[in-house]
């Protein structure tokens, strides 16, 4: 099948793929996204919170800065820190000329929500739906710019020529580069070549190697699990935050209960009605998540119960279904009127603060690869994210990203070899498929029952073993078999997996994110963890 070619591949459809899409198109660049669903699904689509920005004479790049670094547990890069919270007013004019409305007050100044670990008023919202209108707002920009959109194509792994150079193939030079990727046309079920000389990986998170999570099903970790397949170095893994609140459900399945509920007003109670977050931090309901996570994981294990209440009567009757339509109904689906009915609420898996390692520009060890959003690690969240800095950060990565790009376009050759072809196993369709549901039923349960909340050496250890072993299942099965979703998708979840684990054991200190009772204590200097592999992901 003849590759296609383009000047930029962008992996994902969230806001920081459509982001770094949008502005090289507009550089007069060809463009191809890839993304393995619909392109209006990500996780940037279920973003209920808002996007934290300096904006108002009542705040400044200070206190956002000091507020990011607080919550990052002494592990964030504040160079980092300080260009990105520095490069949010621009970037806010840019979605406000997009068209994205934010909400606004009746004396027409935004209305500025605020969440945990935020010392003001800053988060720009739309409503509680801020996601679905950036993604909509980039989505009609990137239709106007021509940009090619590929809708169900799973990428496989990407084409790299140290990879080629393993497989003999002549390759000029002698250092690495990107040349390319795989990817599987899921509607004609063949695995397709296309060619490109950068690349931005925008893929998202990871929250559905856990149980319980606010991911939708497309967070696998692809683009982590790819890079690193590629070579590229990978940090902080070990840090997966645990969004708090999310409506409690007697399937797996995890709403997400915005922080900024407690933001204007909610209180949590323990099973007995009483408030309890006091106990635990001075800023109450509105401690940074970790703080919140922990509280409540300790209170629902003290009394036995499923899941703790959040109470959101102080929002006010009138109030709350006029700020947060979305919350409110979906809690009415349940039966529970969150303007008087406590709501039952538990943590789930919800962000990675780790990932692929990037610097400023988004650029990564492997030249002409950029990544950005939360597949990134870019130093700025540190140990634990600040509520609503995920969006910002995407769009000022996606920004200096693009600029980035376009420069190393102008100053790489194009390699003029054949791309081989991809070698898909000969093994067909069987009934032995189903023994990969029943691997991705067992990966979750390892991991939320031993590196959820609260963890130890031994839980971690338990873990690392059962997921070795189905490492080696999975990836003899892959090697033989015809690919398909099911099987890419949990190969690279058991490689996250694998590195959340591996990263979590190195870590010998609790800080931010990750607690072990082994552990309680931090060490003197916070330092970042670089992943390396416990199993072989390629022959």
């Amino acid at each position: 099948m003849m590759e296609q070619r383009f000047d930029f591949l962008v992996v994902g459809s969230g806001i920081a793929g459509l982001t770094f899409a949008l502005k090289v198109a507009r550089a007069g660049r060809s463009v191809c996204i890839l993304t393995k669903k619909d392109r209006a699904e990500s996780n940037t689509n279920y973003a209920q919170g808002g996007i934290a920005a300096v904006t108002s004479e009542r705040d400044d790049f200070e206190r956002h800065v000091t507020d990011t670094t607080l919550a990052g547990d002494g592990l964030c890069d504040e160079d980092v820190v300080r260009a990105i919270v520095s490069g949010a007013p621009d970037r806010i004019d840019e979605l406000i000329q997009l068209g994205v409305d934010f909400t606004r007050l009746e004396d027409g100044r935004h209305s500025l929500g605020k969440e945990g670990g935020h010392t003001k008023r800053r988060v720009l919202h739309v409503k509680d739906v801020t996601g679905k209108a950036i993604e909509e707002a980039l989505l009609d920009g990137i239709a106007k710019q021509g940009v090619t959109v590929l809708e169900h194509y799973f990428v496989v792994d990407l084409i790299t020529s140290a990879k080629l150079r393993r497989r003999d193939i002549a390759v000029a030079g002698s250092d690495d580069q990107l040349l390319g990727l795989y990817a599987l046309n899921v509607r004609s079920g063949e695995v397709e070549t296309f060619r490109a000389r950068s690349l931005v990986m925008a893929t998202g998170g990871v929250g559905r190697v856990y149980q319980y999570t606010t991911n939708p099903s497309i967070a696998t970790g692809d683009g982590v699990a790819m890079a690193f397949r590629a070579g590229v170095e990978v940090m902080n893994m070990e840090f997966v935050q645990f969004h708090p609140t999310t409506l409690y459900t007697k399937t797996d399945d995890r709403f997400l209960i915005t922080e900024a509920v407690r933001g204007e007003g909610a209180v949590l109670r323990n099973e007995s009605g009483e408030t309890f977050m006091h106990k635990y931090h001075e800023q109450a309901d509105l401690a940074p998540r970790d703080v919140v996570a922990r509280a409540i994981d300790q209170e629902m294990k003290r009394s036995g119960a499923p899941h703790v209440w959040l109470d959101a009567s102080p929002v006010g009757a009138d109030h709350f279904p006029e700020r947060f339509p979305h919350v409110y109904n979906t809690c009415l689906g349940h039966d529970i009127d969150a303007t008087k009915d406590f709501i039952p609420v538990v943590p789930a898996a919800h962000y990675l603060c780790g990932g692929v390692r990037t610097a400023i520009d988004s650029s990564t060890s492997l030249p002409g690869l950029y990544a950005c959003g939360e597949v990134a690690c870019t130093g700025l969240h540190g140990a634990n994210r600040l509520a609503s800095n995920s969006l910002l950060e995407a769009v000022v990565m996606a920004d200096m990203g693009a600029v980035a790009a376009l420069e190393y376009l102008e100053k790489v050759d194009e390699e003029e070899i054949d791309l081989p072809e991809w070698m898909d196993g000969d093994l067909s369709d069987s009934d032995e498929r189903v023994v990969l549901t029943h691997n991705l039923d067992e990966l979750k349960r390892a991991l939320w029952d031993y590196v959820g909340i609260v963890r130890t050496t031994k839980r971690l250890e338990r873990a690392r073993a059962r997921i070795g072993n189905l490492a080696r299942e999975i990836n003899e099965y892959y090697w033989y078999a015809k690919v398909d979703v099911t099987l890419l998708e949990l190969r690279n979840l058991v490689q996250v997996a694998d590195l959340i684990v591996d990263c979590a054991l190195r870590r010998k200190e609790s800080r931010g994110l990750h607690y072990t009772l082994d552990y309680p204590d931090q060490l003197e200097s916070a330092e970042n963890t670089m992943a390396t592999p416990i199993f072989s992901p390629e022959k």
